[in-house]
Order: structure tokens, then C-alpha cells, then sequence
């Protein structure tokens, strides 16, 4: 790994790490290292400068949201009356725990945010009471999921 212009520039080493654990960020180190080729230490100090760098910005488990009874997915464009409510806005949607991400957008929504509900009754609740009870918020417009085509991170 070296900076390059404040742009990280990865080898194929790296490359082979950093996609061994994005499959799965369970595999075992010696197990990377044999299929790498290079020995566990050096494995761990290239992932020491991957995470110091900014790369790599942790590992996580991920949660079957259908298995606990959330089935609606739905996008939000929030319009808000003025601008300088934008910062008022996203600290209570910061306590809406059913909003996932929370994107400042160009076009015509100020807020654009990803809602995960158990149902389209649910999704009505939190539309009404929850997103559209925030001071600043004038009105919004929903999209529902109907189902999650492509979900992938950045190719290395």
C-alpha cells in the first residue's frame, strides 16, 4: 500500500486480503495467508495499515431483518421549508431507529432516507408520527422496495 495524490494505492496482496475478507470477514488470518502466500504477521501488519489508512473501516455481522419480521424497505425524499433545517432535521432522524441511512441530496429533496418496517402499516406510523412531525419537514415522498436486486460493495 502506498499514498499516492492523498489516494491509497493497494498491490495484488492487498487486493487478495482485502477480498478474502469481504467474502467472508470470519476467515481465519493463516488461512488468508496461505492463500496469499505471505505469513500471518505480514497479514496482520498489512491489515494494521489498512485499517490506520482509512481503508478498512471495521467488520461487521449482518442481520436477516426478514427474520425478525421487517419486510418493507422503503426510500423517503423529504422536502424541508428552509435549508438551515437540514442540520435540526437529521438529528431527529437520528432517533427514528427504523431509518437506516440518511443521505443530504441535490434535486428536489433536502434528505433522502432508506426505512426499514415490519409492514406498510408500520411504514404508515412512522411516516405520520415520526419523519413528517419533524419541525422543518414540509412533506415527503415514499417508494417502496419491492425487492433488493443488487447488493454489493466497491470492487478491489
Amino acid at each position: 500500500m502506498k499514498i499516492v495524490n492523498q489516494s491509497i494505492q493497494i498491490d495484488g496482496i492487498d487486493k487478495k486480503i482485502l477480498r478474502a475478507l469481504m467474502a467472508d470477514a470470519r476467515t481465519p488470518i493463516l488461512e488468508i495467508a496461505r492463500l496469499v502466500g505471505i505469513s500471518g504477521a505480514a497479514i496482520h501488519q498489512r491489515l494494521r495499515k489498512l485499517e490506520k489508512s482509512g481503508l478498512i473501516s471495521g467488520s461487521k455481522f449482518v442481520i436477516n431483518p426478514k427474520v425478525l419480521g421487517y419486510t418493507t424497505m422503503a426510500f423517503i425524499g423529504i422536502f424541508l421549508d428552509k435549508a438551515v433545517s437540514n442540520p435540526q432535521a437529521v438529528k431527529q432522524l437520528q432517533k427514528i431507529p427504523e431509518v437506516l441511512e440518511c443521505h443530504y441530496t441535490t434535486g428536489d429533496w433536502s434528505i433522502f432516507i432508506k426505512v426499514l418496517c415490519k409492514d406498510n402499516a408500520h411504514l404508515m406510523h412512522v411516516l405520520n408520527h415520526d419523519i413528517q412531525s419533524i419541525t422543518g419537514v414540509s412533506r415527503t415522498e415514499t417508494f417502496i422496495s419491492l425487492d433488493q436486486q443488487i447488493e454489493r460493495q466497491i470492487k478491489i
